[in-house]
């Protein structure tokens, strides 16, 4: 989960802390990146943001879009990845090639063989409940709950999630980038529902549609809420 301050950062900290009342472990179990890009921040300002995160218990793994000469000591790390292209040494015009060059045009041109990649499970069924304080978490597909998702606990797909019980949790479904991704639920009473990244608490959700069978998809930037039967 990337948290992205915007300006002003009271006001920004003043919605983290209406997040954490209305669903207190939303912040919990996940990896957090603290993405600053953009933001006019002096050194001081980064490591007291730091400071306020942590004081709600909001654990930064990773920094971007920030210098590495920014932080040091005392700082999450910056996430940095892939070689710089000036690490790499380009020919000279006109030198020669190297002996293993020179050993690879030499030898036949033959097939190339490439193994098949293992397939990745693209869904993952569960036919246990899920208790309070658990959490499941599926990335490469859906996720499939036989039984209900109690208060408390936590499904996490990086597809839909399909819950064939009563939905009292959080559902997050879409979490790797999956704007297709669905939320469907025999019994929609949820703490907390997000879809690739939007995201409504049980105060947004309202209770037209409580305890009914429920679909919950994107439209545009916004969720909404169908009936599962209709």
């Amino acid at each position: 989960m990337v948290l992205a301050p915007v300006p002003p950062i009271d006001e920004w900290l003043a919605e983290l802390d209406a997040l954490k009342r209305r669903a207190p472990a939303f912040f919990s179990v996940r990896a957090i990146i603290l993405d600053v890009t953009g933001l006019r921040f002096e050194r001081s300002d980064l490591a007291s943001l730091c400071e306020e995160l942590n004081r709600r218990s909001i654990t930064i793994l990773g920094i971007e879009g920030i210098g590495p000469t920014s932080l040091g000591p005392g700082f999450p790390p910056p996430l940095v990845g892939g070689k710089p292209v000036e690490d790499i040494a380009p020919p000279e015009p006109g030198s020669a090639p190297s002996a293993a060059a020179e050993a690879a045009s030499a030898a036949p041109s033959a097939p190339t063989l490439v193994a098949p990649a293992a397939p990745r499970p693209r869904s993952f069924v569960l036919d246990a409940p899920v208790r309070s304080g658990q959490v499941i978490q599926h990335l490469e597909g859906d996720v499939t709950v036989l039984g209900s998702v109690a208060s408390g606990a936590e499904v996490i797909a990086g597809g839909s999630i399909h819950v064939y019980g009563a939905l009292r949790g959080r559902a997050i479904a879409g979490a790797v980038g999956d704007p297709g991704a669905r939320i469907l639920a025999r019994k929609f009473e949820p703490e907390l529902i997000a879809i690739d990244g939007l995201y409504k608490t049980a105060d947004d959700l309202g209770s037209t549609r409580l305890g009914q069978a429920v679909q919950a998809r994107l439209e545009g930037d916004a969720i909404v809420l169908v009936p599962l039967d209709g």
